[in-house]
């Protein structure tokens, strides 16, 4: 499967779940992609801000996730990096229960949730477990988050996905553009830009 050319930046409006902003700014890079972004949201009556760069490899796995952000928790930054065979460190100490996971999934960003669809590249029909290190927006814990993607037919020129996420009992269907970036996520966000 190949993907259209990553735009410069995209955005997307928060709704629903949250009331908010995400922008990233792409950059490709000689082994892979850089993604700089930025979310600022409130959630249940609580404000955040959210920054993040991520360094991607080739095949759009996570190399390095660089995140910042502030709440009334107080600032708080992390580093989580892959080290060999999808192992991971964060700020500098193994993290063994996030042996296997290839991606990172930052509960700020709907952008994340391109990494497994670019990585995992699905034929339609298929479905595939994408186990994530997954980064809170308040406080930025990493725990392990269980998912898994099944690529549904196109709607013309749009990619379509069910998402399901066991642990929170959650699954719904996103829709991708031509370049494999979220255009809708029901009841997060939808692309503005």
């Amino acid at each position: 499967m190949t993907f259209a050319e990553l735009p410069y930046a995209a955005a997307w409006r928060h709704h629903q779940a949250r009331t908010g902003f995400e922008v990233v700014h792409f950059q490709r890079t000689p082994g892979g992609v850089q993604v700089a972004g930025c979310t600022t949201a409130v959630t249940d009556g609580v404000p955040w801000t959210v920054e993040y760069l991520l360094d991607l490899d080739g095949d759009w796995s996570t190399r390095r996730a660089a995140v910042a952000g502030r709440s009334p928790a107080g600032p708080r930054s992390t580093v989580l990096e892959a080290v060999g065979d999808a192992r991971w460190l964060v700020d500098g100490l193994p993290a063994p229960d996030l042996d296997g996971c290839q991606d990172v999934d930052l509960e700020c960003s709907v952008m994340t949730n391109a990494l497994p669809v670019h990585r995992l590249a699905l034929a339609v029909g298929r479905r595939a477990s994408a186990p994530a290190a997954f980064v809170r927006a308040v406080g930025l814990g990493v725990d392990r988050l269980e998912q898994s993607y099944t690529r549904l037919h196109d709607d013309g020129p749009h990619q379509q996905y069910h998402y399901k996420s066991p642990a929170s009992d959650f699954s719904c269907q996103l829709v991708f553009d031509p370049a494999g970036l979220v255009l809708d996520y029901p009841g997060t966000a939808v692309r503005q830009l």
